[in-house]
């Protein structure tokens, strides 16, 4: 078992919790050169690569007009060109061992949601991106999936309840799209979905019936999100909703940015 993300204390200590073979790797997703080292050291630390999860993602709230432009264009180019870096830089590994690749995408695919824009067009495109790459790799014993999790009790879910205005939206929705659901149940969901190769993961049951409404669910939120929006206009327009990226992965994308400002 082997991770990569940007922040060594967490990769260090989920290593050591899941005992001596496990190792991990610090890695900016959306630069090709460190990714594909990263792939080339997994592959010699391990013999081969079987399974490579893609679920490196941050998020930032707020109405698109009054959003940060760098800080939207960061969440797309984490989210959806991490994503393809990774598979670029992991595919050959996976194509040699006829492994696994599992895309993890979101609720937000399904059901794309105001004041989530960049978010929601990076999920929507992973999404794409992985059912178009399936059928790629298909002739070269590669199998592709797409995990989908509604809100889940992970860092980034918390970061983004710190804002008052984006947790009562949140509570306002209709059940059960106003829950937080637990991580462990979630994480046996897409272990039990990696072990079966499965084409689509739901971490939450209840999310495979959002697949067959997927194509009614833009027009209700259409009709109705517009009388959410006008009870809190005031509060968004006075900036009520912070404008950088939540949680500590978006701490940590900030300030990897920040470091390699300063060096370069």
């Amino acid at each position: 078992m082997w991770a990569g993300a940007l922040e060594p204390g967490e990769l260090a200590a989920t290593a050591a919790s899941c005992g001596p073979d496990a190792a991990w790797w610090e890695a900016d997703v959306t630069d090709l050169e460190a990714m594909t080292e990263v792939a080339a050291q997994v592959a010699e630390r391990f013999g081969r690569i079987d399974v490579v999860v893609a679920n490196a993602g941050i998020a930032a709230g707020g109405p698109f007009q009054d959003s940060d432009p760098e800080v939207w264009r960061r969440v797309v180019e984490v989210n959806l060109l991490g994503s393809a870096t990774t598979a670029r830089a992991f595919l050959p590994a996976l194509v040699a061992a006829h492994g696994y690749l599992l895309q993890i995408a979101s609720l937000a695919a399904i059901a794309p949601a105001p004041l989530m824009t960049a978010y929601c067009a990076s999920k929507s495109g992973v999404e794409a991106f992985a059912h178009a790459l399936r059928g790629e790799v298909a002739n070269q014993g590669v199998r592709v999936g797409v995990g989908y999790l509604s809100w889940t009790d992970t860092d980034m879910v918390r970061g983004a309840d710190e804002d008052e205005v984006m947790r009562q939206m949140r509570a306002s929705l209709p059940w059960p799209l106003n829950r937080t659901y637990p991580l462990a149940p979630a994480v046996e969901r897409i272990a039990d979905g990696i072990a079966r190769r499965s084409v689509h993961v739901y971490a939450q049951g209840w999310l495979r019936s959002q697949q067959l409404m997927r194509g009614q669910i833009p027009l209700v939120l259409g009709k109705f999100a517009p009388m959410k929006l006008r009870a809190i206009e005031p509060r968004l327009r006075a900036g009520a909703v912070r404008r950088g990226l939540v949680g500590r992965g978006g701490a940590a994308d900030e300030a990897a940015r920040a470091a390699r400002r300063v060096s370069g």
